[in-house]
């Protein structure tokens, strides 16, 4: 597995922090903001891992997630939810369309990072 994550979120402080955190660890960062063309990017790039926002613009985190997990090229592909909104409800409906990970915000640098180490590892 390379080393190359897709950051899907709108909240530019949070987009900074991760990109700066995780580029930290060695990682190719690309983002996106935008729900609505979010499946057209990940097809496009290719990520090994995808940090995924609940809550985007054009469509939620949890569609893509939806069409994520139809797509046998994406069925494995790891996925960090991250949502304002912790409801059990939530993470529930996150679990059921397969996410691999979900945290909540705010949430610590070494959460992330220690959920993206992790991540990988599983899928390798």
């Amino acid at each position: 597995m390379g080393k190359h994550v897709l950051l899907v979120e709108d909240e530019v402080n949070i987009i900074e922090a991760l990109r700066f955190l995780l580029s930290r660890e060695g990682w190719q960062v690309d983002t996106h903001s935008d729900g609505a063309d979010a499946m057209d990017v990940i097809r496009a790039k290719r990520p090994d891992l995808i940090v995924l926002d609940h809550m985007l613009p054009g469509k939620s985190g949890l569609d893509i997630l939806t069409e994520l997990r139809a797509d046998h090229n994406f069925v494995d592909l790891p996925v960090l939810m991250l949502t304002a909104r912790g409801q059990a409800r939530d993470r529930e409906q996150a679990e059921k369309a397969g996410v691999s990970r979900f945290m909540t915000k705010p949430f610590s640098n070494t959460e992330v990072i220690t959920a993206v180490r992790d991540l990988v590892q599983l899928a390798q």
